[in-house]
């Protein structure tokens, strides 16, 4: 018996005559044995490569064949968009089988929730911080409720393990468990990730029963259309995709909404039809450009990484990247979106507008053609997510025992790393500072941390991480989207402008208590800003932008304008060394090239601090202002600094990223200091960096 022959009648039967579908694709059929028999899984795929039915296929046929009723398969989303993009697509195989598909999220009306309370839907579709609303909600019976549990799904896995939001997963498909009674079955759909082995076992952690990975027929880099292009500014970017590929629909990707603003208005400027999504625009806003980017044809959208979380926007034709992203997987991810009708080929072309942007996306092309990905490892010891649930599990419970509550959480103490020792001094710290009350051995939300987290009924204590201050744009009474409020910041008396959606707008009136801000239509140039980070670069890629320009390999994606520029950069580069580290020395102090990455290059930094020198680092180098030492002297510095205690991030970056942690008021100093320590000091790589030769220059 194949396969597909195991599936319920039912199920075969709207495959063939319902959907249309001739055959199933390598990942669906592999999945259906696993899933059939209750097997934890991870199913990877790239991007529209059938993940999705891969999983809920066999689990809807596993419904029919034992009757399962109430809900039954909670199915999880990273954000809003996702989830309103697979609804109608989940709705439509469920209602074939006689199912309901319902979704819960912020923007679903309170009476439509109410409706799913009352009656629950077979599949459910959320996010996780609407699974904490509704877990907390005291309109909600959870036990009733979640009684019937027997799968979880989690979509684009590796957009929650790589951070908090994963712990915070964790954490919440525990209790889910421990209400229902039971051990659901858990699966995982992803691109292809480096580590899936690690990540099914985080997924899993304690929970019994057989596990795999499911990742048949994966493409490789032979059969995919890849170049990379020099253009050196983004109006010259805008002029390419104006001119290339006309009559197509280009989906153009850039890392930043900043930089996905000024090439949209570039585009339209060149009478391109062009569409913009970024987590900033308005829901309606995005749907707008998103469906009229579907059913449209020569035309081009816009977005930031939004578009990498397998969005349907219909068959497209072309991606192109500007610049480049940070990781090899999330390049995957964008060329996924490519080759997807019978007869195309998966496709990506890089317009790099720095030198830099040129250097990273060649050797992101040579590191995807190796088969490299990079890990995805959860960071350690979140104490802070730790604090949130167990001011969620009392509010939840109305008080929470304080020797039966790690019993509803067990993997996230167990895969996140936390003694019995660190849970005693998180207890004690939160009691003592009145976030949580104990009384005769009841936890509950204490005064401080009802002053904390209470106000809008605990909306705080729904996610774990925070959210920037945002000013609402609007245009009469629609709403546009969210920017910075340094926008609104007045150099001089002339009028503020701003583009957003594409668009260039003149602001009116400025309301600051409520955080509106009212436009109307402009012809003006406006520029939007938002705050925001780069992601630190993977050590393995910063190695491989050292060797694009050491090397004089002849890299056959490379345009002329491309090669060109890569030769005068490797001509400046001259003085790097493949074999050893460059300390380089000039009027202004040292520069140590170890091409290591923000966080080593960080803790190296910090080691040197200790002189009187002032040390600056980046992703490639450390950098020594007004050094007195020889270059033998520093050399020697450096490497006895290696493997003492002096190399940890600095104490001031320590503070900054630990500020920006969501709930690390909850945690005592020393943990704080203990959590920062352990995520950010990259021991491995600073160990290899440390055995590297070091090659004195002089006077570049």
């Amino acid at each position: 018996m194949t396969p597909f022959e195991r599936l319920h009648p039912a199920v075969q039967h709207h495959i063939v005559n319902s959907l249309g579908w001739k055959n199933l694709r390598p990942l669906q059929e592999a999945a259906i044995d696993p899933i059939l028999a209750g097997e934890h899984a991870l199913l990877l795929a790239p991007t529209a490569g059938g993940k999705t039915e891969a999983a809920v296929l066999p689990v809807f046929s596993r419904m029919l064949t034992d009757d399962w009723r109430g809900l039954s398969v909670v199915y999880v989303c990273p954000i809003k968009a996702l989830l309103n993009n697979l609804e109608e697509r989940l709705s439509r195989y469920a209602e074939l089988l006689g199912r309901r598909v319902n979704v819960w999220h912020g923007d679903i009306s309170q009476s439509e929730r109410s409706r799913t309370a009352r009656e629950p839907p077979d599949v459910l579709l959320v996010t996780p911080e609407s699974l904490e609303v509704v877990l907390v909600s005291r309109r909600v019976d959870h036990r009733a409720f979640f009684k019937d549990l027997r799968v979880f799904i989690i979509d684009e896995i590796h957009a929650f393990a790589g951070d908090d939001r994963g712990w915070h997963l964790i954490g919440l498909l525990d209790r889910l468990s421990y209400l229902s009674g039971k051990t659901p079955q858990r699966l995982g759909l992803s691109a292809t990730i480096g580590n899936p082995e690690e990540l099914l076992a985080w997924l899993v952690g304690r929970h019994g029963g057989s596990r795999r990975v499911l990742a048949p027929g994966a493409s490789g880099a032979s059969d995919a259309d890849v170049r990379v292009d020099f253009v050196g500014r983004l109006a010259n970017a805008a002029t390419v995709i104006s001119r290339l590929h006309r009559g197509e629909k280009r989906l153009v990707f850039c890392d930043s909404r900043s930089q996905v603003e000024s090439l949209a208005a570039e585009l339209r400027s060149r009478s391109v039809a062009t569409f913009v999504s970024h987590s900033s625009l308005s829901a309606d806003e995005r749907r707008r450009a998103e469906a009229a980017f579907s059913s449209g044809h020569d035309c081009v959208i816009v977005a930031t990484s939004t578009l990498e979380l397998g969005i349907d926007v219909g068959d497209l034709d072309r991606v192109v990247q500007i610049d480049a992203p940070s990781s090899v997987a999330s390049f995957m991810q964008r060329l996924g979106r490519t080759g997807r009708r019978t007869g195309t080929t998966r496709n990506c072309l890089f317009l790099a507008t720095t030198d830099d942007a040129l250097v990273r996306a060649t050797a992101l092309v040579r590191l995807w053609r190796e088969g490299f990905v990079e890990p995805i490892s959860p960071p350690p010891l979140p104490y802070h997510v730790l604090a949130q649930q167990l001011l969620a599990l009392s509010l939840q419970e109305g008080g929470i025992g304080k020797w039966v509550w790690s019993e509803w959480i067990p993997n996230l103490l167990a895969r996140g790393g936390i003694s019995n020792q660190d849970i005693t001094e998180l207890l004690r710290y939160m009691v003592d500072e009145s976030i949580l009350f104990d009384e005769d051995g009841v936890l509950g939300c204490g005064k401080e941390g009802e002053s904390r987290f209470g106000s809008k009924n605990f909306l705080s204590l729904f996610s774990v991480f925070n959210s920037p201050p945002l000013f609402t744009v609007l245009h009469g009474r629609s709403e546009i989207g969210q920017v910075h409020r340094i926008t609104f910041q007045m150099r001089d008396r002339s009028p503020i402008t701003l583009v957003l959606g594409g668009r260039q707008w003149i602001v009116k009136y400025v309301d600051w208590d409520r955080r509106q801000a009212f436009v109307e239509p402009s012809e003006l140039r406006g520029r939007s800003r938002w705050l925001g980070t780069g992601q630190p670069l993977h050590f393995t890629l910063c190695q491989a932008v050292k060797s694009v320009l050491v090397d004089d390999a002849e890299d056959d994606c490379l345009s002329k304008r491309a090669t060109v520029k890569l030769e005068e950069l490797r001509g400046d580069y001259g003085w790097l060394n493949p074999t050893t580290t460059s300390l380089v020395r000039d009027q202004s102090g040292v520069r140590w090239w170890t091409c290591g990455g923000t966080l080593v290059n960080a803790c190296f930094a910090n080691a040197l601090v200790g002189s009187n020198s002032a040390a600056r680092f980046d992703d490639f180098s450390v950098s020594i202002e007004k050094a007195e030492s020889s270059a033998e002297d520093l050399r020697s510095r450096l490497l006895e600094s290696a493997f003492c205690e002096a190399v940890r991030i600095p104490e001031k970056m320590g503070q900054t990223i630990a500020e920006k942690l969501k709930f690390i008021e909850c945690v005592p100093p020393l943990l704080r200091y203990k959590m920062i320590a352990a995520r950010h000091t990259p021991m491995a790589d600073l160990e290899w960096i440390a055995n590297q030769p070091i090659r004195t220059v002089i006077s570049v």
